[in-house]
């Protein structure tokens, strides 16, 4: 599994970002799949994941309800949709694959290089 994500840039509270996350490599649906996010100083978050069949999806609290997770196993891509975006989302977001359905990052490996999503208020 090789990630890239893309996606993100400035975006107004309330607006929307769609991330992307793409592997370029062959093993795509053998991983469940994640996104976190990083903000200055503080700890990597979990998001959500979407397990490898497609349909099982998982939330973070903080995001429930505004972002949803999706993959496509065909297009060996994740995506993130984000609405209703607020100053507090603002971060690094990173996706990870994990043979794992978990909340930790530390089962993720494969780590992509993550994308800026900036909320200004």
């Amino acid at each position: 599994v090789q990630l890239q994500a893309s996606g993100g840039g400035w975006v107004q509270a309330g607006g929307s970002l769609r991330l992307s996350c793409a592997d370029s490599g062959r093993t795509f649906s053998a991983y469940h799949m994640g996104w976190f996010r990083q903000a200055p100083g503080k700890e990597r978050e979990f998001i959500a994941a979407v397990a490898r069949d497609e349909i099982s999806t998982y939330y973070a609290d903080s995001v429930k309800g505004r972002f949803t997770i999706s993959r496509d196993n065909a297009k060996n891509t994740v995506y993130l949709q984000m609405n209703n975006l607020k100053s507090e989302d603002a971060a690094v977001y990173y996706c990870a694959a994990s043979p794992l359905l978990s909340y930790s990052p530390r089962t993720y490996r494969n780590w992509g290089q993550g994308t800026q999503v900036t909320v200004s208020s």
